[in-house]
Formats: structure tokens, C-alpha cells, sequence
């Protein structure tokens, strides 16, 4: 099925200045946003704590039922609506962990319905010791460095046949991250000067292919955490499966554009090499618009009739999708120009 003409040919390197300076500012901002916030807002799953979830049959005010809760010495505790408004139902977070075995849900329950004078129903309670919630925050991260590195393996094996120089520099940086986080290093700053690292090496070692794709998805997940920041969500484990799915997603796009830069190499040896890539983007147009439209209408549906459960995972799923066709065609792509213009070799 095509969706666009064969013969379209949009000028896509001619705005590549302009899409420079709008990823840039995304990038900026992200940043500002998570400096401002102190990092991202983790939820219970990584900053530990109690989280309990109920159903009011009346609508109450907020701050009654933040009334009722302090009766019963629940720590420093936030509630917000959660759903549709017209459900009555309420999220309430406490950064301390009460073991549910202590009678916790008919404190809550009691609590609510002496403060509010109507029925209360528990929908549920999880609670994440400090220890754990930290320990699952050191595991996402590695999750999502081990990650980024056995797509490098894949790529320059895929397309430069270097699946040996790839597997031993990837290898030998998750080694070095691994032992370092044994001497009480900072996980996200080690994490970071890995990643530094590898973009270096990727230079040094002529990893072409492969620096083109970790960049792109470097800026995907970048600018998806910063809009979390912005719109102050929670980082939760459900929220780590949509990033690692974004990586995938734009990682997808982006080697179905890499794969027609290759071939086109060999067609168009004698034309310059940004008319090689403007005219790959365009002949892989039609594909990426229709694979994306496809996911992002199904995701949008989750989003809007998904329930409060998924909306966040939805809503990262939405930012990724755009974000990650984005990339593909204005981050990805030019980098392999600017190689060739810093006077690198492309090969065949």
C-alpha cells in the first residue's frame, strides 16, 4: 500500500538547520524542566512509599479527605483525582511504607468516611520499601544502557559487518559500568559518561551507522522524560516499558531509512551524497507515515478510553511515536552527512 507518491521528493536535508534548533530547544528545555523539578518525579516504584487508591460514592473536596487522613498519622501525603471526575475516585501517595498486614486499609477506610460522612471503598494499596524503589531505579537505568548498547552490536554489525569491534567495545563499557557501580558511583552520572564514552569511540572507530541511531534515540528519550518533567507525571516501571518500546519503535524507523541510504549508495554513486539521503527519506516516506499513524492511532485510543491505569504509559507512548518518526528523518539521517562532510568515509 503506498500513501504517498513514488516520485515525491521533499527537500528534508534543507530544513535540517531548522530541525538542529528546534531539537536543541527541546533538549534545552528538558533540561531546564528537570533542573527546576531536581530530577524526574519518581513514583512509588522507584522513591518507595505507600500508594492507596478509593472510591468515594459522593464527591468530597480534597483537602476533607487530606483532613481524614491525618487522623490516622500517615506521613506527608498527597491526593489526587484519578479518572474520570465523574468516578470519585482518588490516588493518595505517602513517602513513608506501611505494611498493609497492620490494618492499614480500615484506618484508611474509617478515616475517610468519619471526614467525609458517606461510604468509602479501598480499590487498592502498594506499598515499595525505600531500598527496593531504588534498587528498581538503578535497574531501569541499566536496562536502558544495555539497551542502547546491543543496538549498537546490531547496527554496526548490520550495516558496516563490524560485529566484532561493536560486541567488544559494548562489552567492555557495560563491564566498566558494572564494576564501577560496586564503589558507590552515582548510577546516572557513570551511566552518562558511559554513554559520552561510547559516542566517542563510535567517532574514533568509524561506527558511522551506529552513531547516527544511538543519537537519534538518545534524543527520543531525552526530550520524552523532559515532557514528563514539564507536565510534572510520574516515573513509574510501566512508564521504563514505554521508553524501552520508543527505543525500539525509532530504532525501527530509523534502520528502515538507513537500509535505502545503503542501497541508494550503489544507485546514485555519482550524485552527491545529501541528494542520496533526501531521496532515501522520501522513497521510505510512505512506510514510516502509515507505520506511524497506525501505532499512534491505536495509542491515542488507549490514551482516551484507556482508564487512568495506562494513561501515562499512553502518553508516553504518544510523545514517542512523533518524536521517534521525527528523529529518524531530521537526527539520524543528517548525521551520516555530517561524517561525510568532516571528510569520514561512507561505505558501501
Amino acid at each position: 500500500m503506498r500513501f504517498i507518491k513514488s516520485d515525491i521528493n521533499l527537500n528534508f536535508l534543507g530544513k535540517s538547520k531548522l530541525a538542529f534548533y528546534i531539537s536543541a530547544t527541546m533538549i534545552l528545555v528538558s533540561f531546564i524542566s528537570l533542573i527546576l523539578h531536581k530530577g524526574p518525579k519518581y513514583g512509588i516504584d522507584f522513591a518507595g512509599g505507600t500508594l492507596i487508591q478509593v472510591k468515594l460514592f459522593v464527591p468530597a473536596d480534597i483537602n476533607i479527605i487530606k483532613s481524614g487522613l491525618d487522623t490516622i498519622n500517615l506521613g506527608k501525603s498527597s491526593v489526587q483525582q484519578f479518572g474520570d471526575k465523574e468516578e470519585n475516585e482518588y490516588l493518595i501517595r505517602t513517602d513513608i511504607s506501611v505494611m498493609t498486614s497492620q490494618g492499614l486499609s480500615g484506618k484508611v477506610k474509617n478515616a475517610l468516611e468519619a471526614a467525609t460522612g458517606n461510604k468509602v471503598e479501598i480499590r487498592r494499596i502498594e506499598m515499595v520499601g525505600p531500598q527496593v524503589g531504588k534498587d528498581l531505579r538503578e535497574k531501569a537505568l541499566f536496562a536502558m544502557f544495555y539497551a542502547l548498547l546491543f543496538i549498537t552490536i546490531y547496527i554496526s554489525g548490520r550495516f558496516e559487518f563490524k560485529w566484532l569491534l561493536s560486541g567488544v567495545m559494548a562489552a567492555a563499557l557495560m563491564s566498566c559500568v558494572y564494576f564501577l557501580s560496586f564503589i558507590n558511583l552515582s548510577i546516572p552520572i557513570l551511566i552518562t559518561a558511559a554513554l559520552i564514552l561510547a559516542l566517542i569511540l563510535f567517532w574514533f572507530l568509524n561506527l558511522k551507522y551506529a552513531m547516527g541511531a544511538i543519537v537519534a534515540l538518545i534524543h527520543d528519550v531525552i526530550i520524552t522524560v523532559g515532557i514528563f518533567s514539564i507536565f510534572d507525571k510520574e516515573f513509574t516501571l510501566p512508564i521504563i516499558a514505554a521508553l524501552l518500546t520508543i527505543i525500539g519503535y525509532s530504532l525501527n524507523d530509523t534502520i528502515i531509512v538507513f537500509d535505502r541510504i545503503r542501497e541508494n549508495l550503489k544507485k546514485y554513486r555519482k550524485k552527491p551524497f545529501d541528494f542520496t539521503i533526501n531521496r532515501s527519506i522520501n522513497e521510505t516516506l510512505s512506510r514510516t507515515i502509515l507505520t506511524s499513524l497506525t501505532t499512534l492511532t491505536v495509542v491515542i485510543a488507549l490514551f482516551v478510553m484507556g482508564g487512568g491505569i495506562v494513561h501515562d504509559f499512553a502518553f508516553a507512548m504518544i510523545i514517542g511515536i512523533l518524536i521517534g518518526t521525527y528523529s529518524s528523518i531530521y537526527v539520524a539521517s543528517p548525521i551520516l552527512l555530517i561524517w561525510r562532510r568532516r571528510g569520514k568515509k561512507i561505505q558501501l
